[in-house]
């Protein structure tokens, strides 16, 4: 569970940079993010910004505890960010069923919920999963 937890989460933050920088460039509608709230081309630049930023930062969490970047970090560091992405995902979870956009809850609960089950996996069993190569 371990490997599929870090990979599925390693996969699913890398789709969703791709999927971010796809609505920055309008070839996907941006009124299936962000609870289909965004007025403007500022603000859909501003949250999307963020929204890769904190794609990459999980990303980088995924590869540490993975063993895939050497980056000399205490280990209850990345636990304590572990607890704290499985919550924001929960958050982010009951965002998406509250969008306005059908599509984004449809595609998008389903992949924060996972990311939720995945980090809170990871975080319970950190003891088992942090492994230094």
């Amino acid at each position: 569970m371990r490997k599929v937890a870090i990979i599925g989460s390693i996969s699913i933050f890398t789709l969703s940079i791709i999927f971010h920088l796809l609505v920055i460039l309008h070839l996907i509608p941006s009124t299936i993010v962000w609870g289909g709230r965004l007025e403007n081309q500022q603000e859909l630049l501003k949250f999307e910004s963020i929204s890769i930023a904190l794609n990459v930062f999980f990303l980088l969490i995924m590869l540490i505890v993975y063993g895939s970047i050497k980056f000399k970090v205490q280990p209850i560091i990345l636990c304590v960010l572990l607890w704290l992405m499985s919550g924001l995902f929960v958050l982010n979870t009951i965002g998406n069923l509250l969008a306005k956009s059908s599509i984004e809850t449809m595609i998008f609960t389903p992949v924060t919920l996972l990311l939720s089950v995945f980090s809170l996996y990871l975080a319970v069993n950190f003891k088992k999963v942090y492994q230094r190569k």
